[in-house]
């Protein structure tokens, strides 16, 4: 049963400095008083020193790893090369997830769980797998390729998906979000390891050898990884709402289609040479239009949802049927900073900027609400995205 909409108050919400009570007049039943103690605070600080030491120690040791196989100057050559190819696939995430962005640190933590924790998994799961692959009648390299690395490498990825599913529960709103984390996780993952691939190649074959494979990886390539790891997060982002152990088998067939996914293209890669450009025309060139057929979906989906809650905020008063239409637009959003930034300067803009932030997040907020029902902190969440949503228009219509 969707839980009823508030109503705008009579007079302007005002926001108050601690984020409770902002919302005159609206009092959700069963709202929790927060803690009154220090615990809180120190949970979280002692929570996010663990995370830092363990990235901090996984960066050391992949450092050294590099380091040692390829050099320096290698390395430091190897990860300039790596580094454009992120400017091409994290960007494009962020655009899927323009409506109703993620917390930096959340980002942060997917792309870090990818290239540091992932990859050094996956090295040391990897030799293991291989040993035992040693004694089978078998290419170890084909083995290798097709079978050890898709399920190594998917597993680890998807297990900082989850992560963030079960730690971050409040930010993880559906499909879009799950595609943005899991795409974040796996170009980590393959921005290191385009290092070792790349340096390798410029030891082995010079300038033309890195040359060669950035065009391949780097350029041809770039989305190989998140679109294996999509799947998994697609799956995480259908149960968003569901959060139960009879779920799971959703996760499950996320992750056997992320490997069987990685192990098909692994092997379009590693066939034989008068095969790879029908195996690449047959396997690749369709992966990948089926990847941004995805990602278009997604978005367009996202637009749908903002546009639907929004407008029931809209019908009690809270948007303008001009205001719905301008959050659900990527390009109308681009046109209304503009415009706030040429009546009020810097400061309207800034407000134009939060005003959409905010009402993607009300969106989220609304759809959780809608699916699941009254939630307490969701509750206090809405009332305080409506004061500050009203707070930041006064800022920009006021100019």
């Amino acid at each position: 049963m969707p839980h009823p909409l508030p109503t705008p108050p009579q007079t302007p919400p005002q926001v108050s400095g601690d984020w409770h009570g902002v919302m005159t007049g609206f009092h959700p039943h069963g709202e929790v008083p927060g803690n009154a103690t220090h615990r809180p605070v120190l949970r979280r600080v002692l929570l996010t020193g663990v995370v830092v030491t363990i990235f901090g120690l996984a960066a050391l040791v992949m450092g050294a790893i590099v380091v040692d196989s390829l050099g320096l100057t290698t390395a430091a050559l190897a990860m300039l090369t790596a580094s454009l190819a992120i400017g091409i696939v994290v960007p494009t995430f962020l655009w899927v997830d323009r409506l109703e962005g993620e917390p930096a640190r959340l980002l942060w933590f997917a792309f870090l769980w990818g290239a540091l924790i992932s990859t050094l998994g996956a090295l040391l799961l990897s030799a293991t797998g291989m040993q035992f692959v040693a004694g089978l009648h078998e290419d170890p390299l084909v083995v290798g390729a097709v079978v050890v690395a898709p399920v190594t490498e998917e597993l680890l990825k998807g297990l900082g998906v989850g992560l963030i599913f079960w730690r971050a529960r409040r930010e993880f709103d559906g499909v879009v979000d799950g595609i943005v984390y899991a795409g974040l996780v796996a170009a980590g993952f393959a921005f290191v390891e385009n290092i070792l691939y790349l340096g390798t190649a410029y030891a082995e074959a010079g300038p033309a050898g890195l040359v060669g494979l950035f065009i391949v990886r780097g350029l041809v390539s770039p989305f190989a990884h998140p679109m294996f790891t999509v799947c998994v997060g697609l799956a995480f982002g259908l149960i968003a709402h569901r959060r139960r152990w009879s779920s799971a088998w959703a996760v499950l067939v996320g992750l056997a289609a992320a490997v069987f996914l990685h192990a098909l293209f692994n092997y379009s890669a590693v066939a034989a040479a008068d095969a790879y450009l029908l195996l690449f025309g047959l396997v690749q060139v369709p992966l990948f239009v089926a990847f941004l057929l995805l990602l278009r979906w997604a978005r367009r989906r996202e637009a749908r949802l903002v546009r639907d809650h929004l407008t029931g905020y809209g019908v009690n008063g809270w948007f303008t049927p001009a205001e719905v239409a301008m959050l659900a637009d990527g390009g109308e959003r681009r046109r209304a900073r503009r415009w706030a930034r040429q009546v009020g300067g810097r400061r309207a803009e800034r407000a134009m900027t939060a005003f959409q932030d905010e009402s993607g997040e009300l969106a989220m907020v609304r759809k959780h609400l809608n699916a699941v029902g009254p939630d307490p902190e969701r509750l206090r969440r809405e009332r305080v995205l409506l004061a500050t949503v009203a707070e930041h228009r006064r800022v920009f219509v006021g100019s």
